[in-house]
């Protein structure tokens, strides 16, 4: 099964709390009560998000965490990467892979394809997009990345 990494899964309910609640600030102790996830998993993704450059930490009394970007110019893309790492299916798709295979694999070319559109389709979806009550993927976009309309 293909699945997101819980922590970008979570990373992305924190983001978009914070796109739903325009130029809102919040501490970590409002997202967690507010998103209920555990306080130290959301400690954990804030400081992730902020090396990562899709938040900005605001030091001080008032303080806490703001998106440092528009929710429509912050991808879901750049938010997996920054607590995952570069998006990659497979282990071919790695910086550092190691598969005993791949000198003489078949499939490697397409793997490659595969999970280019995987990261395109996340970085064309936005935090203003997953803020929106529901997500519409228009049928010049499938046919440009899939080939055939909803």
């Amino acid at each position: 099964m293909l699945t997101l990494s819980k922590l970008s899964d979570y990373a992305i309910v924190l983001m978009t709390f914070l796109a739903r609640h325009d130029a809102y600030r919040a501490n970590a102790g409002t997202l967690a009560q507010a998103t209920r996830i555990p306080m130290p998993t959301v400690v954990k993704l804030l400081k992730l998000l902020v090396v990562g450059g899709a938040l900005q930490s605001i030091q001080g009394r008032g303080g806490g965490y703001q998106l440092i970007r528009l929710p429509g110019d912050i991808s879901l893309a750049e938010i997996v990467e920054a607590i995952d790492g570069p998006i990659a299916v497979t282990e071919c798709n790695r910086e550092t892979g190691e598969c005993r295979i791949e000198e003489d694999c078949q499939v490697r070319p397409h793997w490659r394809v595969i999970n280019q559109v995987l990261r395109e389709t996340l970085a064309g979806i936005s935090l203003a997009d997953m803020s929106s009550p529901g997500l519409q993927i228009s049928a010049s976009w499938q046919l440009e990345h899939i080939g055939r309309p909803g």
